[in-house]
């Protein structure tokens, strides 16, 4: 996100600001083999399936497009007929309560991007720990992590990590 606490730019799937380099790449490899279990929006599931399965990813970035590619992926959407990416389930209804079933099987899960996701999951309380990767710049307007969420959140801080490239990865957990 970037200084300003957008996720995104005013246009939807803007991140031309985004500039992570070799290092946070590493670090995606290293979350990804964790084994957790990705969580997306429609809007994120469809940018990121339509990049990490292509052959452009795999020659880019040939590590992290396999973690991707062979990641457990839930899509929450309505409005989707099915989702098609390698691993991928699709939840239509009811994502509170879909979470807490998955929390009780002791599976780690990540969500990527999808504001509306964190949104919903940080209102019923859901989310154990908030990780952000900060990107040194303000773009002014876009859409903001935490758009809509209707409750408080009082955080404390657990851990910092700082990039070569500037971006700064805070760790929160939430204050009970």
């Amino acid at each position: 996100m970037t200084l300003d606490g957008y996720f995104e730019g005013p246009a939807k799937g803007d991140i031309s600001w985004h500039r992570h380099g070799l290092e946070e790449s590493d670090f995606a490899i290293d979350m990804l083999q964790s084994g957790n279990t990705l969580l997306f929006g429609r809007i994120t599931y469809g940018h990121m399936a339509s990049y990490w399965p292509t052959p452009d990813a795999i020659k880019n970035a040939p590590a992290l497009a396999n973690g991707m590619n062979e990641a457990e992926k839930i899509v929450f959407s309505q409005t989707m007929k099915k989702a098609e990416w390698n691993n991928t389930r699709l939840i239509k209804d009811n994502i509170a309560d879909e979470i807490k079933k998955l929390k009780q099987s002791g599976k780690n899960m990540t969500i990527l991007g999808s504001g509306s996701i964190l949104t919903q999951l940080a209102d019923h309380g859901l989310i154990d720990e908030y990780q952000f990767m900060v990107d040194p710049v303000a773009i002014g307007e876009g859409n903001s992590i935490f758009k809509g969420v209707k409750r408080r959140l009082n955080l404390e801080l657990s851990a910092t990590r700082t990039f070569k490239s500037g971006v700064v990865l805070l760790s929160y957990y939430p204050m009970k």
